[in-house]
């Protein structure tokens, strides 16, 4: 569960919107879970669990992946970063708990020992279109070499006597880049990233901009339940299908090699210039009134209007009219709402 100290705002969010949109915010995003593994076989131990290919990756590289039971279902989606004494896991709040305990089935302590750095370490993330001009002037990275990293390399700055990772990150479509930092740290650094001009935002802008993203968010968009094409992890970079065998390899292989999955991650647009999206849990009706998917994270885009994922059955087409159905709490009526599927991301960097 999200931890309750998370900020849903700061102010306006439309002002934090804009700001992400015109210029550039900081997030707090150290409500995520963070893990860290050590030693040499840190990565292959890590590669044996998720669906990418960590054991291919050098110290300052990282990757998108997906945990997975023995049937293929996602445990967790975590960003792996590869350090030179062991790795870096970081996982949605959500699934923080079940990556950890993956980590602690599976891994040998004789082989890759494993800490908890959820509380040694905080997140602080800036993105925007002046994102890296505003991380340069955080860590003395240059803005230039910063625009070189590949998504989710990393590079070590020392702020303040302390060791701290800066990552590219990919998690939105804007450009922004996250600092691990010791905790004490943190403070004085999201000063001095307002100073440079960013400006604080929280979770509610957070989530527009995700949604626009495309991005699922484990526990509302997909769970244990998820199969990972089904959460779109082949356009988000997060399988390898030639690296070694891992947890749950075998439904994921059979389903890119021999067949499909019956339903995607879609996105919906509500149409007829309504501006709220259909309530999160809506049912998607087709026009001969059959359930065809249902209603995942629903936000209202100041640019977009009333905007949601949502998972859909496959032999729905991009364009479909579909309608929303839900029933307000404490009523015993029924709204209906027409939408219409898009593709993701609604919004591309």
């Amino acid at each position: 569960m999200v931890d309750a100290s998370v900020v849903l705002a700061y102010g306006s969010v439309a002002a934090e919107y804009e700001a992400l949109q015109a210029g550039a915010v900081v997030f707090d995003r150290s409500h995520r879970g963070r893990l860290r593994l050590h030693g040499d076989r840190a990565a292959e131990m890590v590669s044996g669990l998720v669906t990418n290919d960590v054991s291919g990756l050098v110290p300052g590289q990282g990757c998108y992946a997906a945990a997975l039971t023995a049937k293929g279902k996602i445990v967790a989606d975590i960003r792996v970063f590869v350090e030179e004494s062991g790795v870096l896991t970081d996982a949605p709040p959500r699934a923080a708990a079940a990556w950890a305990a993956m980590v602690k089935k599976f891994v040998n302590p004789r082989i890759a020992t494993h800490t908890d750095e959820t509380a040694a370490l905080r997140n602080l993330a800036i993105f925007g279109r002046n994102a890296r001009h505003v991380a340069a002037a955080l860590t003395d990275v240059p803005a230039s070499a910063l625009t070189l990293l590949a998504p989710y390399a990393h590079v070590t700055v020392e702020l303040e006597g302390q060791r701290c990772v800066l990552v590219r990150s990919a998690d939105l479509a804007l450009e922004g880049f996250e600092l691990l930092m010791p905790s004490p740290v943190f403070p004085l650094l999201w000063e001095r990233a307002a100073a440079a001009g960013a400006v604080p935002a929280g979770l509610e802008a957070w989530e527009i901009a995700r949604v626009e993203s495309g991005r699922p968010e484990w526990g509302l968009d997909m769970d244990d339940t998820t199969i990972p094409q089904e959460a779109n992890f082949d356009e988000l970079h997060a399988i390898s299908y030639t690296k070694g065998c891992y947890v749950g390899q075998e439904t994921v292989a059979r389903v890119h090699f021999r067949g499909h999955v019956n339903k995607h991650l879609r996105g919906i647009r509500t149409v007829d210039e309504v501006f709220d999206a259909p309530r999160t849990g809506a049912t998607l009706h087709d026009g001969a009134g059959l359930q065809v998917g249902d209603v995942r994270s629903a936000v209202r885009s100041p640019r977009l209007g009333g905007i949601a994922l949502a998972m859909i059955r496959r032999e729905v087409e991009l364009g479909a009219s579909l309608t929303a159905r839900w029933s307000p709490p404490d009523d015993d009526g029924v709204i209906e709402q027409r939408v219409e599927v898009s593709a993701l991301p609604f919004i591309e960097l």
